[in-house]
C-alpha cells in the first residue's frame, strides 16, 4: 500500500484544493487590506523622512555648541563638554540619516522591519539626551519631542506594522468580566496621568541637566534642590528625573496604542505597559518615599510625580490580568504561546463591549465617560480612611517630639499605608489591603524599642496602627466582575 497522503491520491483532493483556495483568498484579502491601509497612511512615512531631515539640520540650526550648560550640583560626568557637544551633533545627524532610509523604505507596503527599525531609532533619540547629557536645552527638547513623534508615527498612528494582516476578530470584553479594561474610557485617564507625569518629571530634569537654575517649591523651599542634587540622585549615571520623564513618555504613548481589544490582540504591549506602570512605578514611588530618610528633605514636585504614578497602578493592573486571561486560554487550547504573546489572537467567548460610552462623548457628557474610566477601581470608606491615616502618619513627626529613627518609621510606615491602600482600591487586587496588617504591626511595635522615643508619639502611632489594621479586614464594596480572577478577590 502506498504511503502517499490521501489528499495527494485524490480521495480528498477536492476538499484539500478548496481549503488551499480559501487560504489563498484569505492571504490575498489580507494583502489587499494591507495595501489599502498603507495608502491611507502614506503621509506618515513621508513625515518620517521630513523628521530625518529636521534632525540632520537641527544641530547646525540651533547651535548645540552655543550657550552650553553644566549639570546642577557639580555632578561628575563621564563625558567632557566637547564630547557632549560632538556626540549630540553626530547623534542627531546619524539618526536623521537612518530615519530617511527607513522612511523611504516604508513608502512601500509590507515592510514591517523598516518601521520597527525607525521606531527603535525614535526610542533611542528619546534616550540619547540623557545618556550624552545634552549640553543645551534645545538639544534636549528637540530630541525628546522628535523621538516621541517618531514612535507615534511608526507604531501608534498607523498601528503596529502589518498587524492589520493578521489581527483576528473576537470578544472585546474578557470572559466573565463586566467591563472592558482596554476600552478608550479606561485608557484616556492613563494617557492624561502619563502626560502630567511627563510634564512634572521633565521640569525636574531640566534643573538636573542645568537648563534652569532653580526649582520652585511652594512648601519645602530649597529642599527640592537638595533632593535633586543629593548623593542618592547622583548615584545614577544619568538624571533620575530625566529617566522618570522618559518612562512617563513611553507610558503616555503606549496609552494610545492598540484597539479596545488589545488585552488579547497585543499581549506583548500590555505586558510592557504593565511593567512600566507597576514594578517600575513602585520603584519610583519607593525612591520618593525614601527621600526624607536618605536625604532628610522633601520635594514637592517629586511627591507630585509619585502621586500621579500611584493611582496608575490600580488603573492599569486590571488590563494586565485580562491579558493573562487570554494567555491562559491560549495555553489551554494548546496554541503556540510565543506567537500568541507577540501576535495575539482570539477567544471562543462572545463579548462585545456594549457598556463603555464613546470617548467622543467626553465633551458633551463627561460624567459617564469619567465614571467608566474608573471601572474596576473604587473607594471603600475603609481604604479611604486608611489613606488619610497614612498621610497623617507621614507628617506626624512635625507634631510630636520624635527621635530621628522614630520619625523615619512614621514617614516610611505612613507612606507604605498610603501605597497599599490606594493600590488595593483596584478591585482585582483588593487582597493587597492585608499588607496594611504587617505595616500596622511594625508601626505599633517598633517605636517602643527606640531610645529617646516620645511616649505621646508612640501612643499616637499605636492608635493609628490599630485603626489601620482594623480597616484592612473588610473587603469593602465591589462593583465589577472579573471572571476567572473572582476567586482571588477576598
Amino acid at each position: 500500500m502506498s504511503d502517499q497522503p490521501m489528499a495527494s491520491r485524490g480521495v480528498s483532493r477536492p476538499m484539500a484544493e478548496k481549503q488551499m483556495k480559501k487560504k489563498s483568498e484569505q492571504d490575498s484579502d489580507s494583502m489587499e487590506m494591507l495595501r489599502s491601509h498603507h495608502k491611507q497612511t502614506l503621509w506618515v512615512y513621508w513625515t518620517l523622512i521630513i523628521l530625518g531631515v529636521w534632525l540632520i539640520l537641527a544641530p547646525f540650526t540651533f547651535g548645540y555648541g552655543k550657550d552650553t550648560v553644566m549639570p546642577s550640583g557639580g555632578r561628575d560626568l563621564w563625558l567632557t563638554l566637547d564630547q557632549r557637544i560632538s556626540l549630540s551633533i553626530w547623534n542627531d545627524v546619524v539618526c536623521g540619516i537612518l530615519l530617511i532610509i527607513f522612511g523611504w523604505r516604508s513608502l512601500q507596503p509590507n515592510r514591517p522591519i523598516s518601521l520597527w527599525a525607525a521606531c527603535f531609532v525614535g526610542i533611542y533619540i528619546s534616550m540619547a539626551p540623557l545618556v550624552f547629557w545634552a549640553p543645551t536645552a534645545v538639544a534636549y527638547y528637540n530630541d525628546t519631542i522628535v523621538g516621541a513623534m517618531v514612535i507615534a508615527l511608526t507604531i501608534l498612528i498607523p498601528g503596529m506594522p502589518n498587524m492589520i494582516a493578521y489581527m483576528k476578530k473576537g470578544p472585546q470584553v474578557p470572559p466573565g468580566w463586566s467591563y472592558n479594561p482596554s476600552s478608550w474610557p479606561q485608557r484616556w485617564i492613563m494617557i492624561v496621568t502619563g502626560f502630567l507625569g511627563w510634564i512634572v518629571s521633565r521640569y525636574l530634569a531640566t534643573f538636573q541637566l542645568g537648563y534652569i537654575n532653580s526649582v520652585w517649591d511652594p512648601f519645602f523651599g530649597r529642599s527640592s534642590e537638595l533632593v535633586l542634587n543629593s548623593s542618592m540622585s547622583h548615584s545614577l549615571p544619568i538624571s533620575d528625573a530625566g529617566l522618570g520623564a522618559l518612562a512617563y513618555t513611553f507610558e503616555f504613548l503606549m496609552g494610545w496604542m492598540g484597539s479596545p481589544a488589545r488585552w488579547r490582540t497585543m499581549p506583548w504591549m500590555v505586558t510592557f505597559f504593565g511593567i512600566l506602570v507597576i514594578p517600575l512605578g513602585l520603584v519610583h514611588i519607593a525612591l520618593v518615599i525614601s527621600q526624607p530618610i536618605v536625604v532628610g528633605h522633601w520635594c514637592t514636585f517629586c511627591l507630585m510625580a509619585a502621586a500621579i504614578m500611584l493611582p496608575m497602578i490600580p488603573l492599569e493592573i486590571d488590563e494586565v490580568f485580562a491579558m493573562f486571561d487570554f494567555l491562559r486560554d491560549a495555553k489551554k487550547r494548546k496554541l503556540n504561546m510565543w506567537r500568541a504573546f507577540w501576535k495575539g489572537g482570539t477567544m471562543e467567548a462572545e463579548g462585545m463591549d456594549e457598556r463603555s460610552p464613546e470617548l467622543m462623548e467626553l465633551s458633551k457628557k463627561p460624567g459617564p465617560v469619567l465614571r467608566a474610566a474608573f471601572w474596576g477601581m473604587n473607594l471603600p470608606w475603609t481604604l479611604g480612611l486608611s489613606t488619610c491615616i497614612g498621610i497623617y502618619l507621614m507628617f506626624s513627626p512635625a507634631i510630636f517630639n520624635l527621635s530621628q529613627w522614630g520619625a523615619h518609621i512614621f514617614h516610611l510606615g505612613g507612606a507604605l499605608v498610603v501605597v497599599a491602600s490606594v493600590i488595593a482600591m483596584g478591585e482585582i487586587v483588593r487582597i493587597g489591603r492585608y499588607l496594611n496588617l504587617l505595616i500596622g504591626l511594625a508601626l505599633a511595635a517598633l517605636p517602643w524599642f527606640l531610645a529617646g522615643s516620645s511616649t505621646a508619639g508612640n501612643i499616637n502611632g499605636l492608635i493609628a496602627a490599630i485603626c489601620v489594621m482594623a480597616l484592612s479586614i473588610p473587603v469593602g464594596k465591589r462593583q465589577e466582575k472579573f471572571g476567572y480572577w473572582e476567586r482571588w478577590i477576598k
